[in-house]
């Protein structure tokens, strides 16, 4: 039983390393594109969202702190979305709603990434 406490307290451990590394590193377009890779079902074909594209989703809002992370995010989901045959811009647009995540704006492969800014929970174009 010691074990086990000694391998789960260990794996919290390496667990919160990993979070906080990647919270004081930019976002890539590699994170981005494995947060979202479990959405492009979803995003061609519409019907239920799998559980791991929402939480890709929120990961993703929750992780962009800053400006240019949240301009990475948009430009590096913008450039997957577009690259995928396909894709649906409604499916596209509904996306952050479905997964709970409140955006002020539409989502679509239209979208401005370069007037994107953070506020406290969501992102806010800049007028």
């Amino acid at each position: 039983m010691a074990m086990s406490s000694k391998i789960n307290a260990s794996l919290f451990l390496f667990f919160c390393m990993v979070v906080l590394v990647q919270n004081s590193e930019a976002i890539s377009c590699g994170q981005v594109q494995s947060n979202l890779i479990s959405c492009f079902n979803y995003l061609r074909n519409g019907g239920p969202i799998p559980l791991n594209c929402c939480i890709g989703v929120r990961s993703l809002n929750a992780a962009a702190t800053t400006t240019a992370d949240r301009q990475t995010v948009c430009r590096c989901a913008l450039s997957i979305v577009k690259a995928i045959p396909g894709i649906s811009n409604a499916n596209l647009s509904a996306l952050p709603g479905k997964c709970r995540v409140n955006l002020p704006y539409k989502i679509s492969t239209s979208i401005n990434c370069n007037k994107l800014v953070p506020t406290s929970d969501f992102i806010v174009p800049q007028i």
